[in-house]
């Protein structure tokens, strides 16, 4: 009895120790996962479990989005998950996204599957029409997109047709040309054959370096007023803060960068931009909604740090990941080097085997053909001997009868004739009976040359006969295959080392090595800014090609913009004039300054954001 009630008492506890869960769902760009959360379990808890999952270690640029009332928001790292504003029905849901943009996606990306997730990401906002993205640049884009997925390019797997079911290009470009799927698959794959060797890393890199020139990549977009009441676009980026207006969202009225904004506050719904130079006026605006202002703050702190942070050093973290990824790099280059000459030397095998199959299909026709010649000549020297032996019995009847004429000649010679009508019809007879002997003769003298011409032929059949047996037991006695060197025998799988020309590959990596990696990515860097030019002749080669077939009346009005800004400037890119900007502009330090104005009213919320602190008031 007592053991029973202990029993159900350790039972009670331990239902009572157990924590209460609830489901948690993540969506990612490409996949989807499901955790058991504890009730008291804050964001960074939720969101650090969500990086370990993935494998990320550059966990600054994403976050955990959801929306509340068609209002987009981010989970906050020191609140509660269930004290945010999310569905309390399970499995509540979050998007795991890139929260903040890079500068420069080849220097700042370190991990390859940060890569991916913004290349997934950048990839599926332009196909939406999020970022506006020029026809021609689509084509190419969607060429890397292709060589990320497929893998080199190779005519007799990757035949007419293999894209209808992918979707590689914009509609809005699709509908702006008189082009069908085939053509636009044709224009692409010509440019996809181009990007042979590049690995799935390379390809969404060279992806990412081109979009990330666009005019709207990494702006968050929000409507606001001015103090005048005009309505207009705020954008939000790495590089600052732009004013547009809400038919322009490619080229900005005005823009602040980071380092010449001495502070951003807001309170109630009245956001301030105060600049460092004091001669430019203080830009004042207000947003719809309290809950848009602080995910605005949010974004401007972020982007901020992030700003801030790339002008330092990098942490050892960052330092050690970069010294990892370059070591994976070089690894990965050996490794593809390395299956590089396996499969040139089996595609050199494959063409000397080929080469001797062509070799001996030849050789068994020449045996064909010799013996198809032999068969003719003994048959030739049958049909000549045959031919031989009826002229020679011809030749032996014409001088038998030639004998016997002789002969009936002399025996009428002999005859006495008496009168002379019979003397001359003698003499007459005997006349063509000469006559007769010497036809005959000749006769018998033409058939014997005969006899003898063919005695010659039939040596000379029987002797090409000899040297045809001969030229054909030559053929049958020659060696199938020629010497070659022999061809090293695959490794087994389970082998991970391996000798070539008697040295073994290593992964020791020492100084002359990094040094030689480090000059061969210098010559890359200088070889992709030569291939650079080379691509915008392209691109405009393209834009000219598929001119002719645009339907003008199509045009949006991006596209329409778009045009312009290039007509007038030559380039497009926003990213390129607000880095100019930055270039030229000093840096400078950041103070905290507050206004005399700035007192608390009981009831008012303020929130004042100082670059690079930022203080959170509220009264």
């Amino acid at each position: 009895m007592a053991g029973a009630i202990a029993s159900r008492m350790s039972f009670s506890s331990l239902k009572r120790k157990q924590p209460k869960t609830f489901t948690v769902r993540i969506v990612t760009m490409d996949a989807e996962m499901e955790f058991n959360c504890e009730m008291k379990w804050k964001g960074k808890d939720l969101f650090d479990l969500v990086c370990r999952t993935l494998g990320l270690r550059e966990t600054w640029f994403f976050g955990l989005q959801y929306t509340i009332k068609d209002t987009v928001a981010w989970l906050k790292m020191d609140k509660k998950v269930l004290d945010h504003d999310v569905s309390k029905e399970e499995p509540v849901t979050f998007h795991f996204l890139a929260k903040f943009y890079p500068e420069n996606a080849e220097e700042e990306l370190v991990q390859e599957i940060t890569q991916h997730l913004f290349f997934l990401q950048v990839k599926k906002q332009i196909l939406d029409e999020k970022i506006y993205c020029p026809p021609e640049a689509s084509v190419l884009l969607a060429s890397y997109a292709v060589q990320a997925k497929y893998g080199d390019y190779d005519p007799s797997v990757h035949k007419r047709g293999f894209l209808a079911q992918e979707e590689l290009l914009p509609k809005r470009v699709i509908n702006l040309y008189q082009m069908t799927p085939e053509m636009w698959e044709e224009r692409i794959t010509a440019w996809y054959a181009e990007h042979r060797g590049r690995a799935r890393d390379e390809a969404e890199m060279e992806y990412l370096k081109i979009a990330q020139d666009l005019e709207m990549y990494g702006v968050n977009y929000f409507a606001i007023r001015n103090k005048k009441g005009t309505e207009l676009l705020l954008g939000v980026d790495a590089l600052g803060l732009h004013i547009y207006d809400p038919e322009n969202r490619l080229t900005p009225k005005i823009s602040f960068p980071w380092n010449e904004i001495r502070n951003i506050s807001y309170s109630d719904k009245e956001f301030t931009i105060k600049p460092l130079d004091k001669k430019i006026d203080v830009f004042k605006f207000n947003s719809s909604k309290l809950r848009v202002n602080k995910l605005i703050l949010q974004l401007c702190i972020g982007n901020h740090d992030l700003f801030m942070r790339r002008r330092k050093a990098d942490s050892l973290e960052v330092q050690q990941m970069k010294a990892q990824a370059r070591e994976e790099k070089a690894r990965k280059q050996m490794e593809r080097q390395r299956l590089a000459r396996e499969k040139q030397m089996r595609e050199e095998a494959e063409r000397t085997r080929d080469e001797l199959e062509r070799r001996l299909l030849q050789m068994k026709e020449e045996a064909t053909m010799a013996n198809e010649a032999l068969m003719r000549s003994e048959e030739t020297a049958d049909l000549l001997a045959e031919k031989a032996q009826i002229t020679e019995e011809e030749a032996k009847l014409l001088a038998q009868k030639a004998a016997e004429a002789e002969q009936e000649m002399q025996r009428i010679k002999a005859t006495a004739i008496r009168t002379e009508e019979e003397k001359r019809l003698m003499e007459q007879k005997v006349l063509e009976a000469e006559v007769l002997a010497l036809k005959m003769a000749e006769e018998s003298e033409r058939r014997a040359k005969e006899a003898d011409q063919l005695k010659q032929d039939l040596q000379e059949a029987r002797e090409a006969e000899r040297r045809a047996k001969q030229k054909l037991l030559e053929i049958t006695t020659k060696p199938t295959y020629p010497p070659m060197n022999p061809i090293p025998a695959p490794l087994p799988p389970d082998i991970t080392s391996f000798n070539l020309i008697g040295d073994s590959l290593s992964f020791d990596f020492k100084d002359t090595d990094m040094k030689r990696l480090s000059m061969e990515i210098e010559k890359e860097k200088v070889e992709y800014m030569e291939k650079s030019k080379h691509l915008q002749e392209q691109l405009n080669e393209l834009k000219t090609e598929i001119e002719a077939l645009k339907l003008k009346e199509r045009e949006t009005a991006l596209d329409i913009l778009h045009n312009e800004n290039s007509d007038r400037s030559g380039t497009s890119s926003k990213h390129n004039t607000i880095k100019k900007v930055l270039t030229s502009s000093p840096r400078q330090k950041t103070y905290l300054h507050l206004s005399p104005q700035s007192r608390l009213f009981p009831g008012t919320l303020y929130v004042v954001m100082v670059l690079p602190s930022v203080i959170l008031t509220h009264a």
